[in-house]
């Protein structure tokens, strides 16, 4: 050869250039298999699963007892006052010499509250006002209970679709070290190259073990909502991709402004602070007191029948009248605050609904296909020696970046539309959830 020549680029080894593509379908089913000791538990539809934590959850239930309290709270506000009985009895001894005579005295009188019908019925109606708050009390609690469920069952299988992603990645990754370690045998390549694919499966196996513990977590956290009623092991019949398909956003604020339960609540607390405020109004005049007393001595028999009625002279209740309509006022304050704040959240989970949707769009029509493609050009590009294997772990990094993503968005689309039924009470009443 002449001198300065340089010499022709080998061939590359046979090892290599022979060597199979990666298995892409074997490492779907290899992510896959990570949930195989799940595939015997019972299946629960998220239908069920809903009906089974609303009939045990004990917040739900203690909201429940509440109502009935306030609804015994309504009979003992329309309760009439009890009567009062005086009995007083004694003896009469006349002094010596005096000429009235001895024997016995005894009084009897009974007197009854005559109640103002302005202060009964204020109490009344603040009474069932209360109710009416407590009802909607329960509405608020089934409404969160039910959006709680939902969110926590998507994160359930956001956290398998991880576990899964990451068993693909890592069934890859084994493909490539396998590979790797041949080159680094047969002294093809530096040893770095097989410390590197190692430090990747590693990883990637610490992924996966994260993902299924954290659905485990979600699993534990359902069921302790269901206050333990849920089966050891359960599979949930859902996935990520059920439909979110929500009414246009003026149905849901019309929706929220009409049905939403916290409203109600704020509705109900200034209902109670305006009867409130009646019943302070009215309670300077209490009512009348009817007297009628019978007293016997021995010489005389008496019967007196009188009137007791309360001037509003010295106190004319302002103090309580100012209190009533100040409450008036600060409940007024939260219903139209929480109006406002309603509205908006609802312009920003029908914003985060949409962002979600266009990325998943994003992700699912392009953005995979072209890591996966990527991911065969490094691979094809590595086993003919044109590339090392640097370049074919950053495509599957890639990959695997462009999957977690989509999975996430996929979650976000489901946590934005459960983001606008609870806005919008969806969730508040038992039709509510078939819709």
């Amino acid at each position: 050869m002449p001198p300065g020549t340089l010499a022709p680029r080998s061939a590359p080894p046979a090892a290599s250039g022979g060597a199979p593509a990666l298995n892409l379908p074997a490492a779907t089913a290899a992510g896959a298999a990570a949930l195989a000791p799940m595939a015997d538990a019972p299946r629960i539809s998220l239908q069920q699963l809903t009906d089974t934590v609303l009939q045990y959850n004990p917040g739900l239930l203690a909201a429940e007892r509440a109502r009935q309290g306030a609804l015994a709270a309504i009979t003992s506000a329309g309760a009439l006052p009890n009567p009062t009985l005086d009995y007083t009895r004694g003896d009469q001894t006349p002094r010596a010499g005096a000429s009235s005579l001895s024997g016995r005295l005894q009084t009897v009188g009974v007197s009854q509250l005559i109640e103002n019908p302005l202060v009964r019925r204020a109490r009344v109606e603040a009474a069932t006002a209360g109710e009416r708050g407590s009802a909607q009390q329960v509405a608020v609690t089934r409404n969160e209970l039910v959006a709680q469920i939902r969110l926590r069952a998507y994160e359930y299988l956001l956290r398998q679709s991880e576990a899964v992603a990451a068993g693909e990645a890592l069934s890859l990754l084994e493909q490539v070290n396998s590979r790797v370690r041949a080159r680094v045998d047969s002294g093809e390549a530096p040893r770095y190259e097989l410390i590197k694919a190692e430090a990747e499966i590693v990883n990637a196996r610490s992924l996966q073990q994260s993902a299924l513990l954290q659905a485990e977590q979600a699993a534990i956290f359902l069921n302790r909502l269901a206050a333990g009623a849920l089966p050891a092991r359960w599979q949930l019949d859902a996935s990520l991709t059920d439909s979110a398909n929500v009414p246009p956003l003026e149905t849901l604020r019309v929706e929220a402004l009409s049905q939403n339960p916290e409203l109600r609540v704020l509705q109900a607390e200034n209902d109670r602070a305006r009867a409130q405020l009646g019943g302070a109004r009215a309670g300077r005049w209490p009512g009348v007191t009817l007297n009628y007393t019978q007293s016997r001595e021995p010489e005389v028999k008496q019967n007196i029948l009188g009137v007791s009625l309360q001037i509003p002279l010295l106190d004319q209740r302002a103090g309580p009248i100012a209190e009533a309509d100040a409450e008036v006022a600060r409940t007024g304050v939260r219903l139209e605050g929480r109006r406002a704040e309603l509205e908006q959240q609802l312009q920003y989970a029908s914003k985060a609904l949409e962002m979600a949707g266009l990325r998943v769009q994003a992700l699912s029509e392009g953005a995979v296909r072209d890591a996966e493609a990527a991911l065969r050009v490094a691979d094809a590009a590595y086993r003919f020696g044109e590339r090392g294997i640097l370049d074919v772990l950053d495509a599957q990094r890639v990959l695997r970046g462009v999957r977690a993503d989509l999975i996430t968005a996929r979650y976000q689309v489901q946590a934005a539309r459960t983001e606008l039924d609870l806005l919008s009470g969806r969730f508040a009443t038992p039709g509510a959830l078939a819709r």
